[in-house]
């Protein structure tokens, strides 16, 4: 299976990062193929609403976000891993989930496979309520089949997150894909 993972952190080498690196050593080890795109280091501006696209491309702005679309509508599988940021997916992710409407019926068709990776500091049994709600919104809008969610509760830190079950269970998610 052939995974894209959308990396919204800023910090490359923060909690959310050490999910990724643990779902991808996971994923590759049980033999799919995986792609991470950094969206925080890309070139991906917002969607100006113009509609140019009529919704199903071309979009008219010329950024890495023509990137982002060759690699979700080649893929079987696409990943969203995110701190939490005032308890939702980080801006950069969410700009980049914004410009999925520019190829959105072509997205919708191909059913991807969909899991969530995401870390905060917060420990509250409510701390990821609104983007799991998010995420789960997105996932039947979109027409995704959700394989899963990593939620770091206490990973305000790489330590912190290192010294947590969360890297286990992240590596646990991409092992058990099934191909």
């Amino acid at each position: 299976m052939k995974i894209t993972i959308l990396m919204g952190s800023p910090n490359r080498k923060g909690s959310t990062g050490i999910l990724v690196q643990e779902f991808l050593r996971g994923a590759e080890e049980a033999g799919h193929t995986c792609e991470v795109i950094d969206v925080c280091h890309a070139d991906i501006h917002p969607c100006t609403g113009c509609v140019h696209c009529g919704y199903e491309g071309p979009c008219v702005q010329k950024d890495d976000m023509e990137k982002v679309r060759k690699e979700l509508l080649s893929s079987d599988m696409v990943v969203f891993a995110t701190p939490l940021y005032y308890y939702g997916m980080s801006a950069q992710l969410k700009t980049t989930v914004d410009r999925f409407c520019a190829f959105n019926s072509s997205l919708n068709s191909r059913h991807l496979k969909s899991a969530l990776l995401t870390v905060a500091w917060n420990a509250d049994d409510w701390t990821f309520d609104a983007l799991t709600a998010h995420y789960k919104t997105l996932v039947r809008y979109i027409n995704f089949e959700d394989r899963g969610m990593v939620l770091g509760y206490g990973c305000g830190t790489p330590s912190m997150t290192k010294r947590s079950g969360y890297p286990q269970q992240a590596y646990f998610l991409g092992k058990g894909l099934q191909k």
